[in-house]
């Protein structure tokens, strides 16, 4: 039997994998709860919850949303799932992070002397998180699918496509699409891309 698992983006929750079980009609889809918010943390959370609902399954799918996509390559789920479906997710939190410093006007030396800087735009820029970051990139060797929409202001085109290149991903570009998937025309489009997924093992 399949195991399907949901990990939300930040500030979504576990319950929205309610929507993806219609859609794996024969497989048990659950929701993985997690509190983190920073991938060290995140990678000891969820790596043991994975390996504990695992148990018994057959094979394992993960479906993970921007962030949780994020903190799910650094949890290395890579090798305890067949496959991954990732929507608008975060490839480069480094490029991300600096995108938030210049919006910020924030130097490096600035961040490296304060530590944590908070922001107008309501985001705390870490150095010990850019630090971080640096120093441990991502490695991720499961088959993946990757939906991304062409109006997303998180990740540019050009590096979820080198991510998907490097990474022998498959990438599906909604023109409408957002980060935040939620319109009715953009969760028929991301169904419509799960149920194409079928094939890939």
């Amino acid at each position: 039997m399949e195991l399907v698992l949901y990990v939300h983006g930040r500030g979504g929750c576990p319950e929205e994998a309610a929507h993806y079980r219609p859609l794996f009609p024969n497989a048990r889809v659950e929701g993985l709860e997690y509190r983190a918010d920073t991938p060290w943390d995140a990678g000891r959370e969820l790596r043991p919850a994975v390996e504990k609902r695992a148990e018994g399954f057959s094979r394992v799918t993960l479906i993970a949303v921007s962030i949780g996509a994020f903190f799910s390559m650094h949890a290395g789920l890579d090798d305890m799932i067949c496959r991954a479906y990732f929507i608008s997710p975060i490839v480069d939190m480094e490029k991300l992070i600096r995108s938030l410093m210049s919006r910020a006007g924030v130097t490096e030396d600035e961040l490296r002397r304060r530590g944590t800087i908070p922001t107008s735009f309501g985001e705390v820029l870490s150095w010990e998180y850019l630090r971080w970051v640096r120093e441990h990139p991502v490695r991720w060797n499961a088959p993946t699918r990757i939906l991304w929409g062409r109006r997303d202001e998180l990740t540019a085109y050009e590096t979820v496509a080198a991510f998907a290149a490097s990474h022998g991903a498959d990438l599906t570009v909604m023109e409408n699409g957002e980060h935040w998937f939620h319109t009715e025309e953009q969760m028929r489009f991301l169904d419509e891309w799960i149920r194409g997924g079928g094939a890939l093992t």
